[in-house]
């Protein structure tokens, strides 16, 4: 990670067009929205699309716009992606998935600087800084005949490969802090995580990437917002073979009536109803011994938080 970061630094108030590969999901955009962020063009807007996730007779209309009349239901002009970016920098992902047929006409903008809108003859200069990604080998894709290799070499000026999450685990503190600042800006609230969930999320293999770890953080603020999220509230998988410690001088074990159950049961004893009995003791012993906080009576009993969440409510037991 020293070498991107290393690379990062290197673009400061440069601005080379980038294209940016690695894996799905593996942070691609962050990195694009850091040189961005460095660049001259930093007080512009950053405009991302993600070139395979939009059909391609729109495609053209997403990224230069388009004329009133220019098409069936075009009843108004609009200004497309470039448009939108000007002064600043639009950002193609997936540049891979991008239809022959539009890679010669952003091969066109590249080389001439301007563009026109769909249905016009207008000519708009393109005052756009090019960031581009792909999770695919383009050279690959050049050699097959699904890339134009003119383009591949306009566009391959500055390359920078983003390794996998679980070759950079040291960068998820400050993922976790870039991402959670993200939320908080779009008013999800503020994201606090105890020291141990860092330490169990760098522990993690993330096979999802970036994207997971987004996902996860944001799951945590609208469950936890501007709560303290701690271990015991992340789901299991992420702290596979992590201890939950308990605060000092708190008990370990519940004193239970399970010394009370008799050996062989009289007549008519009911099992079901007195295990119910007992999960219901169980549960208020450990609010007890916990001052009444949940994720503690949770960690004690070797529950997730939500599962003892549930247990409560089905048994009409309120923490004091």
């Amino acid at each position: 990670m020293q070498k991107l970061l290393a690379l990062l630094v290197s673009l400061e108030n440069k601005s080379p067009t980038v294209l940016i590969s690695g894996a799905s999901g593996s942070g691609k955009e962050l990195v694009a929205r850091a040189i961005h962020a460095n660049s001259p063009r930093a007080n512009g807007p950053f405009i991302p699309i993600n070139c395979g996730a939009i059909p391609k007779d729109l495609l053209e209309s997403e990224l230069f716009g388009h004329e009133k009349g220019a098409f069936t239901g075009a009843i108004n002009q609009r200004a497309g992606r470039f448009e939108l970016a000007l002064g600043g920098t639009l950002f193609l992902d997936e540049i891979g998935d991008m239809p022959l047929e539009m890679q010669v006409k952003l091969l066109r903008v590249l080389q001439e600087k301007v563009f026109q809108r769909v249905g016009g003859n207008k000519d708009i200069a393109a005052d756009v800084r090019i960031i581009t990604a792909t999770h695919r080998d383009l050279e690959q894709c050049v050699a097959k005949g699904e890339f134009r290799e003119d383009l591949f070499y306009r566009l391959n000026v500055f390359p920078i490969g983003v390794p996998a999450l679980r070759e950079r685990q040291e960068d998820i503190p400050g993922l976790i802090k870039q991402i959670a600042q993200e939320l908080s800006e779009e008013g999800l609230g503020t994201l606090k995580l105890k020291p141990t969930c860092v330490s169990a999320l760098q522990n993690y293999p993330w096979p999802g990437n970036v994207r997971e770890l987004a996902n996860l953080l944001e799951r945590l603020l609208i469950v936890h917002s501007d709560n303290l999220v701690e271990l015991a509230d992340l789901p299991e998988k992420y702290r596979q073979g992590i201890e939950i410690d308990l605060p000092v001088n708190e008990p370990t074990k519940l004193v239970s009536s399970v010394a009370n159950i008799e050996i062989l049961p009289e007549q008519g004893f009911d099992m079901k109803q007195r295990i119910i009995e007992l999960e219901i003791g169980w549960i208020q012993q450990a609010l007890e011994q916990c001052g009444g906080v949940v994720t503690r009576a949770a960690e004690l009993l070797g529950l997730r938080r939500t599962t003892l969440i549930e247990k409560m409510r089905k048994y009409g037991i309120v923490a004091d």
